[in-house]
């Protein structure tokens, strides 16, 4: 795989990632019970977003690592 290919494949698992993990561990402010006027009461507490663009780099990372290994060989029959 090229640095171009292999770089493109990083880029679409790290959203794939990403989107995935951003439901997890959130509660909304109702759940709470300290809604913030003038917000969605549905409105996450604490989203963690760094916390989880981390474990999305981490997943694509190894993600791409496996693309990168197994498309070659997949590619070549």
């Amino acid at each position: 795989m090229s640095i171009t290919g292999s770089i493109v494949v990083f880029v679409v698992l790290w959203w794939l990632c990403f989107f995935m993990a951003l439901p997890i561990g959130v509660k909304g402010q109702w759940e709470g019970g300290d809604a913030v006027p003038g917000t969605e009461a549905g409105a996450p507490q604490k989203p963690m977003l760094a916390k989880k663009a981390l474990w999305a780099t981490g997943g694509a990372l190894v993600l791409t690592g496996l693309a990168a290994l197994i498309l070659p060989h997949w590619l070549a029959q």
